[in-house]
């Protein structure tokens, strides 16, 4: 199928290229100039992917971005001179999935452009996937996006929801906070980025307030987290 991009930069020389670099890779590509016209569009279409300089007249790229993740989640990656770390947590913070410094090469957009492609495929069909397993007396919900221990809703988020999940999915498995930033917050892991462990938090919180303190989210050194189901041994 044919990838939909959404281009919303300012600097017509390089928007002009990337237009033509995209189009001769076979995407189909809308180019905005400013914030205003990228929302319109967003708004109007479908799109796969969008592209979006920081530094746009009238709507910022940021402000766009907040808009955007208010009705819709797909794919954003930023673009921007402003490639300090700071600059870079912010576009993160504000829901990015990924951050790209200018000046950039071709090379390293279509190799960032395609993973988050790739990622957005495999998550498509989890919507469809099956119920996840119980956990003893643990059940998951997959239409309230929560779980439930003897009737009792732990009131989880989307995002905790996700966690749990995913290390349900991986017994035994430590998993990295880069692959659990990815597949669960959907966005790039940076060390100064504490989202990963704010969810880990507030999951052991809950599932302890249903009476599920037999599942343990513990941390592994160097490694990532893993879930242990303490009633299994």
């Amino acid at each position: 199928m044919t990838p939909h991009l959404l281009l919303v930069e300012d600097d017509a020389r390089l928007r002009n290229d990337l237009h033509l670099h995209f189009c001769q890779r076979g995407f189909s590509v809308t180019a905005c100039d400013s914030g205003t016209q990228g929302l319109a569009a967003a708004r109007a279409g479908h799109f796969d992917l969008v592209l979006l300089d920081i530094m746009l007249p009238g709507m910022d790229g940021l402000a766009l971005l907040e808009t955007l993740r208010s009705d819709q989640d797909l794919p954003v990656m930023l673009m921007s001179a402003l490639g300090a770390e700071q600059d870079r947590i912010s576009g993160f913070t504000r829901g990015a999935d990924d951050y790209l410094p200018k000046p950039f090469s071709l090379a390293e957009l279509d190799a960032r452009a395609d993973a988050l492609l790739r990622r957005a495929a495999r998550s498509q069909p989890q919507a469809a996937r099956a119920r996840p397993q119980a956990l003893g007396s643990l059940e998951f919900d997959e239409l309230a996006r929560d779980v439930s221990q003897q009737g009792q809703y732990a009131g989880l988020t989307d995002s905790e929801y996700r966690l749990l999940a995913t290390l349900h999915e991986h017994p035994g498995e430590a998993l990295s906070k880069a692959f659990l930033y990815q597949s669960v917050l959907h966005r790039i892991y940076t060390r100064l980025d504490r989202g990963l462990d704010v969810h880990v938090c507030n999951l052991r919180r809950k599932l302890a307030a249903i009476g599920a303190q037999h599942l343990q989210i513990q941390a592994v050194r160097g490694q990532g987290y893993i879930l242990v189901d303490t009633e299994r041994g």
